[in-house]
């Protein structure tokens, strides 16, 4: 019997769903990456462009879990990156710092657990989440060079 995919031991796209929701919800409001961020990118986006954008923002990121997941959903970025999941060009404006990305990273473990997310699925979660580091944090990294 084949083992499940981490898409099926998530519970599927409406865990999913619930976990980005919660998720998308405390960025918001984290100190260091949401409304009240040191960067002025990410403070800007969190007060002024998040009403408009959050619920599509959420529908984008339950895709693109559930495709890095093994699920039957395809990601298809609205800023294609260099690679299907790619994320460079999409947050690139953020200015995104490795630091920045590392609270994000710690914002997402911290929904995992308050669901209740089993340690081995929360840590392959956040092992996909990781892989994209260098994608999400390429616009910090070219100004600062």
């Amino acid at each position: 019997m084949a083992e499940k995919s981490l898409y099926e031991r998530l519970g599927g796209v409406f865990a999913i769903a619930a976990v980005i929701d919660h998720f998308s919800d405390a960025v918001v409001k984290n100190p260091i990456v949401g409304q009240t961020s040191k960067n002025p990118a990410l403070r800007e986006w969190h007060t002024k462009q998040v009403d408009g954008r959050l619920p599509g923002l959420k529908f984008m990121r339950t895709l693109w879990v559930c495709n890095v997941a093994g699920g039957p959903f395809e990601y298809a970025a609205t800023r294609p990156g260099l690679t299907p999941l790619g994320l460079e060009e999409a947050h690139r404006p953020l200015q995104i710092s490795p630091e920045e990305f590392d609270e994000v990273a710690a914002e997402l473990g911290r929904t995992l657990d308050f669901v209740g997310v089993p340690k081995r699925e929360k840590d392959e979660v956040l092992a996909a989440f990781a892989a994209h580091k260098s994608e999400v944090t390429e616009g910090s990294a070219a100004m600062a060079r």
